[in-house]
């Protein structure tokens, strides 16, 4: 997918095109992730809300995250592409826990708090609609720039989606909009981080072939 540009000249795979301001971005990326990861892990558990929970999970991940990318940075892009294959599986491996967690909630859950649903996910949709402002500018690069891409387009839709549960919870008095949420949410990092996964696996695939020939 991110072979097809649009009307924007894509870098070329390998290369970082403003290095300097692609590292400042993911600094800021990393401090916002990890502030609102402790803002939404408080809420979340004061409210009872799964979404918020899973959402304060993945606010971690990315934060750990844009840390891996900003380690690898200057690496070869084959290193790149290992650390996206990382992050892919900790994509994945957060869907899988979301999943598991709404199934258990079905039977055990209580109805979360609507109002500190609604509140904390504007500021975390605001955070990130942010971040992905600051990065969408690198949304076309290798793997290990797409997974950084995804990771904030994805948070930002979840963010309106536990907003949406909010609402939902507070009309109808039950927890199932927000375990439809966080089942949502779920689905969106298990396709993202199998998109960066092909991809990864690709670069590393073309990376050995070019080695090889040379």
């Amino acid at each position: 997918m991110s072979a097809n540009c649009c009307e924007h000249e894509c870098p070329a795979p390998g290369q970082v095109a403003d290095l300097g301001r692609y590292r400042r971005v993911l600094w800021v990326a990393l401090w916002v992730n990890a502030t609102m990861f402790l803002i939404e892990i408080g809420a979340g558990l004061s409210a009872g809300s799964l979404s918020l929970l899973a959402d304060a999970i993945d606010f971690a991940g990315d934060a750990l995250n844009y840390g891996v990318s900003l380690a690898v940075l200057a690496s070869a892009l084959a290193w790149r592409a290992r650390a996206a294959i990382l992050k892919a599986f900790s994509m994945m491996g957060f869907g899988l826990y979301v999943l598991g967690s709404a199934l258990w909630s079905l039977w055990h859950g209580e109805v979360p708090d609507a109002p500190t649903m609604g509140v904390v996910a504007l500021i975390a949709l605001l955070a990130n609609v942010s971040v992905a402002w600051m990065l969408y500018a690198f949304r076309e690069g290798d793997a290990n720039m797409r997974s950084v891409w995804l990771c904030s387009r994805n948070d930002a839709i979840g963010n309106l989606a536990v907003f949406l549960a909010a609402l939902g919870v507070f009309g109808t008095g039950a927890s199932w909009p927000d375990l439809l949420v966080a089942s949502l949410m779920a689905g969106l990092a298990l396709q993202g981080g199998w998109q960066v996964l092909r991809q990864a696996r690709d670069e590393l695939r073309n990376g050995d072939h070019h080695g090889h020939v040379h």
